[in-house]
């Protein structure tokens, strides 16, 4: 699969500056960013079993749990062109504001805070 864009999770790990989870969620969005880009999903069956914690919400929409579930990640996949597109990326407590079905980039608290 190819993750677009793995510059937003690098700027999303640059706003975590001072905070003392910021390499907890470093090495966890590195695990998962290294994991997906070497995955093959044909389904959200296949990212299921590769993610038994995903959560579907539709046939191109899913939440992955991020750092024991303290932030979430939404992706639309395009399972034809093998491409994970990051839509939101943010602490669960902010992810409970969020309408995950129609979240776009660009729309993260993270990116406000700058």
């Amino acid at each position: 699969m190819r993750v677009i864009a793995r510059s937003t999770l690098t700027r999303f790990v640059e706003t975590l500056s001072g905070r003392r989870d910021r390499l907890a969620v470093k090495m966890a969005l590195d695990a998962w960013y290294h994991e997906v880009d070497h995955a093959v999903w044909r389904s959200s069956q296949d990212v299921k079993r590769s993610y038994a914690s995903a959560s579907i919400v539709s046939a191109d929409r899913v939440v992955f749990n991020i750092k024991g579930n303290s932030y979430r990640l939404v992706a639309a996949i395009d399972y034809g062109r093998q491409s994970v597109f990051i839509k939101w990326l943010g602490a669960h407590v902010e992810y409970d504001k969020i309408d995950v079905k129609t979240v776009m980039y660009g729309n993260q608290t993270y990116q406000k805070r700058q």
